[in-house]
């Protein structure tokens, strides 16, 4: 055994250690003699005395949650400082991807799934004890931080790192969190001169399809024909007035990734232009960052032609991580959190805290047990959501990782974007009639090329792209903005504060400045949702929004819960008054806002010859930031107001709601697009030189024209074109008469939870896990949740659920995927875009069929696209989508089951036509389900 070895074993305190097995804990004294107990009794335990455990949040919430305990006792658990070996791998491999479970962290140190706790965190301790270990000062000023707050592996990381540097220094007052003062800053460079339009033709994408595959790859016919297709979104214009689109359907194993990476990064290389890639979900963004390695080989040149682009939100601000880390400190448990996201900062890639190297099941070292908003990186005021950013003026803009990825996407060959991102930097663009040029760019304007994978989710994408909503928090929101925190307990910066000495010495700009900070008090001020309320409202729009509650109370259905809503025709008396009044007011501040931002535009050109890089990047996105609200918040809040009281567009569908948000009240207007792809065509697909639209569900399939291309047409916006698109469709090549089959259960009351939830906990049973629930209702989850926990921790299948576990979605599917026999319940995001190949998922259970919520929107839009008809096209698309997660692989193997009746003949083609459908009561399909499988 070598020295470090010997010594990194010696460094673990003799420690009992406690291992979660469903609702049960398994503890394990010193000496390896282990008992199980269950969660009360665990809880009692681990309330005691410190163990060894892996994500000790995560486990006792999880114990409390199943033993039925009180946040008091739950609290009373989390208190004790355990040697929790999530803790000790975020410290000892910041950004090194890993699941959360004692066998996740093994895999990821290269050890067996069947590793200890003790093993895992002596392999830890190795990795701290290498004199190779990178940054071992700064390492050591933050454990020495961390012994400071008593971190209970403190003295053995400490101990660790004095093997690898005997004079390595931990006692000095230097905290190591300042990991700003040690980024690499980025440099200007020139701009990447316009790309040319060499056409590319369908014989070389194939032959560089086959290059990335390699010569031992399985032969995929419709893999090459979709490649040598997709090579028609790459050919040049022919005339200013059309462009290229192609409508790709590409059933679940074809490999259309690849398909479509492939002529890209051709066309890309050639033309010395990017393309851009935009998905839906952060799960098949992560899957094209992989998949990529294929496309070039050496990680530090694929960092340089590819890169992955997110909004500023999901990136990690310097300057708030700078204030929060002093907020963090006054207590240990908030000073572990500095420490680690410190650790992970110096080492991140990237900066990305919204699905990068981050490791979100952090967040619920520091999450109130039961409050889902606490476990985000947005709770602690880390990212940029609240657009305080000062840019130029920022101590730490140089070595900004927002600014960073931005610059990285101009000279990307390939940016790897999403939906959300893409549309919304467009209706700003569209909203303002500019293009986008300022050191804020974030968007595809001026890229001509453009991939929409999980094509299925544009409309939805579109429709919150180019949606408004008038509520109390973006009222409140724009106020902050502008005048600061006006109290003492909330963070941030005014619009004074930001533009500073730049109109210090402009009369004008100082006098625009007064009058919007004068104007700015039509809005909700600190204490709003007590007055609105409470009837007290304070400026016109707490009046607005009161009358608005009051509408929405008085007509809303009392059987709806978290959320109310009404028409807002006829008005209660006084509203339409209330609104003309906040219109004109919300005009006055409009103005000065548009003025100022003008004012400080005309500086760049009174003053080209003074001013330098820094102070130009810093007036122009200033000068941007308040066009960017006035003409598209304000000026679509003065729209909606003139609509509600002049008369409704036919285009548009608006609506009153009152909403519960944290425990709190917010009434809100809101307006949509009927068709939100009207904007789409309009703004994005017209705009591009070559569009590439594509998903393995783009086409609806209705008994009557089941190839019909209708409905993808309509739903993605190519509708609107005055020119023809391209199409092409591909099956899956999957045998799914021998590898799937559908059972529909025709026995058990819907409406009945104690039915659902034995059906659930039987199938789940006789499958031996490897299953995902799906519901169509957060509550019901919850309520089958409550009544599954003790029967499968009894046959040791682990249960984990979304809304209900405190950790992320995207971890909760890591930790499912990982395990061979857990199961998962889950909505909308799990059955959307979720890749579980292989055995880990062979049986998925839908709770009931998958109809569109009786919302407004959702009346308007029927009675606009074709009543029944389209409520049907939504179910079978859902289903589609459903189905698709169980069939990743040739060797895949699985049962659809769904727990409703009213599932009828016209939804059986949302299924592929060669899957068999059965009808049946619950037994039957417990055996039948027992026999697929092959278990009993």
């Amino acid at each position: 055994m070598s020295r470090i070895a010997e010594h990194a074993e010696n460094l673990l305190p003799p420690l009992p250690s406690a291992q979660a097995r469903g609702v049960h804990l398994v503890i394990r004294d010193a000496q390896g003699n282990a008992r199980e107990l269950p969660a009360g009794a665990a809880l009692e335990v681990l309330a005691k005395t410190p163990h060894l455990i892996c994500h000790a949040a995560y486990v006792i919430d999880r114990l409390g949650f199943a033993g039925g305990a009180s946040r008091a006792a739950i609290r009373q658990a989390r208190e004790v400082r355990h040697f929790d070996v999530a803790e000790l791998f975020a410290f000892a491999a910041p950004a090194v991807a890993a699941t959360p479970t004692p066998s996740g962290l093994a895999v990821a140190l290269g050890l067996g799934t069947n590793a200890s706790l003790a093993e895992v965190a002596e392999a830890l301790l190795r990795r701290l004890a290498s004199p190779a270990y990178p940054h071992l000062r700064e390492t050591a000023q933050v454990a020495g931080f961390l012994a400071r707050g008593n971190w209970p592996w403190a003295p053995s990381v400490i101990a660790a790192l004095r093997l690898a540097d005997a004079n390595v220094d931990a006692a000095s007052f230097s905290t190591g969190l300042n990991v700003w003062d040690r980024l690499e800053e980025w440099e200007d460079e020139a701009p990447r001169p316009q790309g040319s339009q060499s056409a590319i033709t369908p014989e070389e994408a194939e032959a560089f399809l086959g290059q990335l595959l390699g010569p031992d790859s399985e032969e995929r016919p419709a893999q090459r024909l979709y490649a040598a297709e997709a090579t028609k979104a790459f050919a040049p214009r022919e005339t200013p007035h059309s462009n290229h689109i192609l409508l790709a359907e590409a059933g679940t194993g074809l490999g259309k990734t690849l398909g479509y990476l492939a002529p890209s990064f051709l066309w890309a290389r050639r033309n010395q232009a990017p393309v851009w890639i935009s998905t839906y979900t952060k799960n098949l963004q992560r899957q094209l960052e992989q998949e990529t390695a294929k496309l070039v080989a050496d990680p530090e040149e694929r960092r340089q032609r590819i890169v992955v682009r997110k909004g500023r939100e999901n990136y990690l601000c310097l300057l708030n991580m700078q204030e929060a880390v002093q907020r963090m400190q006054g207590g240990p448990r908030g000073a572990l959190m500095a420490g680690l996201i410190a650790r992970w900062a110096r080492h991140t890639k990237d900066g990305d805290m919204g699905g990068g190297d981050f490791p979100a099941w952090l967040m619920s070292l520091l999450a109130d047990p039961g409050h889902e908003d606490t476990r985000t990186p947005l709770a602690l005021g880390l990212t940029d959501k609240r657009g305080e950013c000062i840019y130029a003026a920022c101590a730490h803009y140089r070595k900004c990782f927002i600014e960073k990825a931005t610059r990285a996407g101009r000279k990307a060959d390939i940016v790897v974007a999403n939906h959300a991102l893409v549309l919304h930097q467009v209706a700003i663009d569209s909203a303002m009639g500019t293009p986008e040029t300022n050191e804020e760019k974030a968007s595809p304007n001026g890229v001509r090329r453009l991939v929409f994978d999980e094509g299925h989710h544009l409309f939805d994408a579109a429709d919150s792209a180019f949606s408004a909503e008038i509520s109390g928090i973006e009222t409140a929101e724009l106020r902050r903005w502008i005048r600061g925190p006006e109290n003492e307990r909330r963070r941030g910066r005014s619009l004074t504060d930001r533009l500073g000495d730049l109109v210090g010495a402009d009369d004008k700009a100082e006098k625009l400045l007064r009058q919007i900070i004068m104007a700015c008090r039509v809005l909700p001020g600190p204490g709003w949702q007590r007055r609105v309320s409470g009837g007290a409202p304070e400026g016109a729009c707490e009046t607005f929004l009161m009358l608005v509650r009051q509408q929405v109370l008085a007509r809303s259905d009392p059987d709806q819960t978290t959320s109310l809503e009404t028409d807002c025709l006829p008005m209660i008396e006084g509203l339409a008054q209330a609104a003309g009044q906040l219109a004109a007011e919300l005009i006055d501040l409009k103005l000065p806002m548009l003025n100022l931002a003008r004012a400080l535009a005309q500086r760049l050109d009174d003053e080209a010859a003074e001013l330098n890089s820094t102070e130009r990047a810093r007036i122009e996105a200033l000068s941007r930031s308040l066009k960017r609200r006035a003409e598209l918040m304000l000026g679509s809040w003065i729209v909606m107001l003139g609509r509600l009281v002049e008369g409704q567009d036919p285009m548009f569908v608006d609506w009153f709601s009152v909403e519960a948000q944290g425990g709190r009240e917010d009434a809100g207007f809101h307006s949509h697009w009927i068709d939100p792809t009207v904007p789409l065509a309009a703004s994005v697909l017209s705009e591009a030189d070559g569009v590439i639209i594509t998903s393995a569900t783009l086409k609806d399939r209705p008994p009557e024209l089941p190839d019909d291309w209708r409905n993808a047409e309509l739903r993605t916006g190519v509708a609107h074109l005055p020119w023809p698109v391209s199409r092409m469709s591909q099956d899956s090549p999957y045998d799914y008469l021998a590898q799937s089959r559908v059972i529909v259960v025709n026995d058990v009351n819907r409406e009945n939870m104690d039915q659902v939830a034995a059906a659930y906990r039987e199938l789940f049973l006789v499958a031996g896990g490897g299953a995902l629930g799906l519901f169509t209702a957060i509550n019901r989850l919850k309520q089958v949740h409550r009544r599954l926990g003790e029967p499968l921790a009894r046959a040791g299948l682990p249960l984990y659920a979304q809304h209900i576990d405190p950790i992320d979605t995207g971890t909760l599917v890591d930790m499912f995927r990982a395990e061979r026999d857990a199961c998962l319940l889950g909505t909308d995001a799990v059955r959307d875009g979720v890749d579980v190949p292989g055995d880990s998922l062979r049986l998925i259970v839908l709770d009931r069929v998958p109809w569109g919520q009786p919302t407004i929107l959702e009346r308007a839009r029927r009675k606009a696209f074709g009543g029944n008809a389209y409520q049907d096209m939504v179910v079978r698309l859902r289903l589609r989508q459903a189905f698709g997660r169980l069939i990743r692989r040739a060797s895949d193997k699985g049962l659809f089951v769904i727990l409703d009746s009213r599932l009828a003949s016209r939804f059986s083609t949302a299924f592929p036509s060669a899957v068999k459908i059965e009808r049946m009561g619950l037994a039957d399909a417990i055996d039948q389900t027992g026999a697929f499988l092959k278990r009993k």
